[in-house]
């Protein structure tokens, strides 16, 4: 098996490389990216959830940029979130700042009771360009 292409954003490659995992990995012209949080530089969670939710969404920028990509490329996306009857409706009214306009993409939502600290995690698949 050849080796992954392994997309990595400027400033980050030590926190991933200290967890294990690799932010995100190109396969036949798509590129797959891992769950990101809003986590401040030592990889410690924002306490501030509409705060958190903007480092999310600016950790996935990071990760889609470093490998040309932006958020229009984005074909498919989950989100994680812990207690979404109290957290859902906040956390919404941040997203728009970053989604961009109708169509939008697939969205599959997921409430969980645990996020190692973090309310808010969103993972995605971008198309890459041609």
């Amino acid at each position: 098996m050849p080796p992954r292409d392994v997309v990595f954003p400027a400033g980050r490659q030590a926190l991933y490389e200290k967890n294990r995992y690799s932010p995100a990995v190109r396969a036949n012209g798509f590129l797959f990216v891992s769950g990101q949080v809003g986590s401040r530089e030592d990889g410690t969670p924002e306490p501030d959830l509409q705060a958190q939710v903007r480092l999310a969404f600016d950790h996935l920028n990071a990760v889609l940029g470093a490998a040309g990509c932006s958020f229009a490329d984005v074909v498919d996306v989950t989100v994680f979130v812990v207690d979404p009857e109290k957290n859902l409706e906040r956390i919404w009214q941040v997203v728009p700042e970053y989604w961009g306009e109708a169509p939008f993409p697939p969205l599959t939502g997921v409430g969980v009771t645990w996020l190692s600290g973090f309310q808010f995690e969103i993972k995605v698949i971008a198309k890459l360009p041609d």
